[in-house]
């Protein structure tokens, strides 16, 4: 009894002391309320006011999910001798990100397209049409699709379905608005900035030479928009006085006494007044010198009280919405969640979900589709009845069920923009950690006095040189490296003529990519089952649309993982 008496008197010395050491190891010495270098406070107004934040991680951002990063086998997992050579088995690691939840929709594309009309589309109606996603996609010569061209973008009854007919520069352009719009509302409601009044983006879309002047007493700080265009306006004589339309100038009338309309002098708006005024950019806001946004009651101040903009240092602002890496997008889709029994993910799926067939083989679920595809020739449903899908085309984005990290059609329905240029031998040559090709090192573009250039919507122009361009970097294909489009006579044709010549069908080691070609991933409604597997790799030319690709967004996660 004495030997176990103290056996166990032994073990809770040993238990006691094993805590005390785990207790002293997690504390940290690191904080932020005094420099663990210098010994100085931080937020001392009496000193510099170093502001010291800790331990302020992103947020889940709306819309998104939190993909746990970790490793896995990336390529084929099975072998189809038909099948191109374009995804070698490689084991690789991905950080933690997140990720849409959904493809983005209709819906959602469409409140881009109307706040991008409501600020742009009486000045620079060309940036809303640039928005537009091409609904002619819809269009079969051997199939009565009108319907869809007409109603699939803007009638509520697909408001729910994934947007179709944007190439990946929309996309992308697409996330750069987001970023900026959900960046505008966090500093906004937190009363750093004032909310933009977007009820004066359009009061007219030419000023009387009246208001011109006002315009330029409150606003001495741009004399540059004195330079207004004078131009001859028609105006209607319902809406003549709004117009500043006096009644001195002549009114005439026709040979049937119905009146027309008077020409009045006015002076046109400049499109650049509506874009600095209205348009938040995130770069633009950190970096632009220039740029003074008016403040609220939560602004900042520096060591010497005056307000200062909010920088990455407080954490607030996101790092932005972007495409998926293609490793990324693989990663999401299998979602290899280790297993609670033994720690180790499930190896060797085909498809996103549990298990090696398309219909749900659970006892409440039994033979209901699992995605949206075409199960065979003509058959892109099935016939009625309870195995029916529902869906010709696309489906809901919330359709079917989801995969183990709870996104949703990582298969079929449409196929999906990632972020990579396509290179066939890509997973032969990347890194093993947060893979991708498409890398271009850029930096702001500035004018002859050192100013940022804007773009036509209101972000920061960037510019780079060849050598930091690595879209082709060790892609193993030499021909892509050069231009072998050649016109197929021998005639000296301008650059525009050779970029719209045609190239010689026969030229079989002409290259089908460049540096434009973007992967997009997942299989559609259109496609069968092979391409449901995310191993499987297609691409297509940045500036290229279709009714089978839409998209999602992803964003790094910051800290901690």
């Amino acid at each position: 009894m004495n030997i176990k008496s103290n056996v166990s008197r032994v073990l809770v010395i040993v238990m006691v002391l094993a805590l005390s050491a785990c207790q002293s190891f997690n504390k940290r010495d690191l904080n932020t309320k005094t420099s663990f270098l210098t010994g100085w406070k931080a937020f001392d107004p009496g000193t510099t006011n170093f502001e010291a934040y800790e331990g302020i991680y992103s947020i889940v951002p709306t819309g998104m999910l939190p993909i746990e990063g970790g490793s896995f086998t990336i390529g084929q997992q099975d072998e189809f001798l038909t099948a191109s050579r374009n995804s070698s088995r490689r084991s690789m690691t991905v950080s933690s990100f997140f990720m849409d939840k959904y493809e983005v929709t209709n819906i959602g594309w469409r409140e881009y397209v109307e706040w991008m009309n409501y600020v742009f589309g009486r000045y620079n109606p060309e940036l809303v049409k640039a928005t537009l996603p091409d609904t002619t996609v819809w269009r079969d010569e051997l199939a009565y699709n009108e319907p869809y061209v007409d109603n699939y973008f803007r009638h509520p009854a697909y408001s729910f379905y994934p947007v179709v007919g944007v190439n990946w520069d929309q996309a992308m352009a697409f996330c750069q608005w987001r970023t900026d719009r959900v960046n505008e509302l966090i500093l906004s409601s937190n009363n750093i900035i004032e909310h933009p009044d977007y009820t004066k983006v359009n009061p007219h879309t030419y000023m009387s030479k009246e208001e011109v002047e006002a315009f330029l007493k409150e606003n001495p700080e741009h004399p540059e928009y004195a330079k207004y265009e004078a131009v001859e306006v028609q105006v209607k004589l319902s809406v003549a006085q709004e117009f500043g339309y006096t009644g001195k100038e002549t009114v005439k009338k026709d040979e049937k006494g119905r009146l027309v309309d008077p020409l009045v002098t006015m002076y046109q708006v400049p499109y650049e007044w509506v874009r600095d005024q209205f348009v938040f950019n995130t770069e633009k806001y950190l970096n632009d010198d220039n740029y003074v946004p008016t403040y609220g009651k939560g602004a900042r101040t520096d060591a010497y009280g005056s307000l200062r903009k909010i920088t990455r240092a407080d954490g607030l602002l996101l790092i932005g919405y972007r495409l998926p890496t293609e490793m990324e997008w693989e990663y999401a889709a299998f979602a290899p969640v280790a297993g609670a029994d033994d720690g180790m993910p499930v190896e060797g799926r085909i498809y996103p979900w549990s298990g090696y067939h398309p219909r749900d083989i659970s006892q409440e679920n039994m033979g209901l589709m699992l995605a949206n595809f075409v199960r065979g020739r003509g058959d892109m449903m099935g016939v009625a009845g309870a195995t029916n899908d529902g869906f010709v085309l696309t489906a809901p984005v919330d359709a079917y069920a989801p995969n183990d990290f709870g996104l949703y059609n990582m298969a079929g329905n449409v196929n999906e923009w990632v972020l990579d240029v396509y290179r066939e031998t890509s997973f032969e040559d990347l890194t093993e950690y947060n893979a991708f090709r498409g890398n271009v090192y850029a930096s702001l573009q500035r004018d002859t006095l050192g100013d940022l250039v804007l773009t036509p919507t209101g972000c920061l122009a960037i510019e780079w040189n060849a050598s930091d361009d690595k879209r082709s970097y060790k892609d193993g294909d030499a021909n892509s490296i050069f231009i072998t489009d050649f016109p197929l006579d021998t005639v000296v044709l301008t650059a525009e003529q050779r970029q719209n010549a045609k190239v010689d069908p026969s030229d079989i080691l002409a290259p089908r990519i460049d540096k434009c070609s973007r992967v997009y991933k997942g299989g559609s409604w259109n496609d069968r089952i092979y391409w449901l597997n995310p191993t499987t790799r297609r691409y297509l030319d940045q500036s290229k649309s279709s009714s089978t690709i839409g998209f999602r967004c992803a964003m790094t996660m910051l800290g901690e993982q």
